[in-house]
């Protein structure tokens, strides 16, 4: 993973969304911390969206119709359930900002999830072109994330996107079929994501309350 120093002042915006266009994303030692660097890793986690894998029993919580999925409601919420998620975190109080400003421009989007109208999870990232960069996700019930992750699948097939980029793979991110591959090979990928054009906001907005129809979409996409 290469790393470079970036000086607080110089990061906006438009700087950040600079970044992820040519593959570099920021992070920071933990929350407290006030500095941010840029990541560039050299292994390159990512979900095709033509290779989503969804378990049986994740099949069956989604088909269930159990969980209400919002998007773009409450960003908010999305990013303190990922910040606040156990163990250390990345996401300080400048990051939250800068994705907060870039989520009022239309560049951030959230899946949210939720029981009886809690949040209970959902994820965040920032959306170039037909590209999407995942940025963090959380869950306070079972499969909440997952549930998230499925329906985001589900609006970048419909909109056309190229690219679901996870940064790194986690074996949370392996169950649902997320790869490594290298730089060289994400970098190509990216350009091209890039340069096309993916419409997040093609998917009915009705249509994230149908499970089956959710599922019929991500596998009818599958290789």
């Amino acid at each position: 993973m290469t790393r470079y120093d970036a000086t607080r002042d110089t990061i906006t915006p438009e700087v950040l969304l600079r970044a992820y266009a040519i593959g570099i994303f920021p992070m920071a030692e933990n929350a407290n911390d006030p500095s941010i660097h840029w990541v560039e890793p050299r292994i390159r986690g990512i979900i095709p969206l033509d290779g989503v894998h969804i378990s049986k029993s994740l099949a069956k919580t989604i088909r269930s119709n159990r969980f209400t999925i919002k998007i773009d409601h409450d960003f908010n919420g999305v990013i303190s359930g990922c910040a606040s998620r156990p163990g250390d975190t990345w996401i300080n109080q400048r990051i939250t900002s800068l994705y907060r400003q870039l989520f009022e421009r239309g560049f951030v989007h959230t899946v949210e999830v939720y029981e009886q109208e809690k949040l209970v999870g959902g994820l965040y990232g920032v959306s170039i072109g037909a590209a999407f960069f995942g940025e963090s996700m959380f869950h306070t019930v079972t499969d909440a994330s997952k549930v998230a992750l499925v329906h985001l699948a589900a609006r970048l097939i419909h909109g056309q996107y190229e690219l679901l980029d996870t940064q790194f793979l986690t074996p949370h991110l392996a169950t649902l079929g997320g790869i490594e591959i290298p730089r060289e090979i994400y970098q190509s990928r990216l350009v091209n994501a890039v340069l096309a054009r993916g419409d997040f906001d093609a998917l009915d907005p009705h249509a994230h309350a149908d499970g089956s129809a959710i599922l019929d979409l991500v596998r009818s996409n599958k290789k």
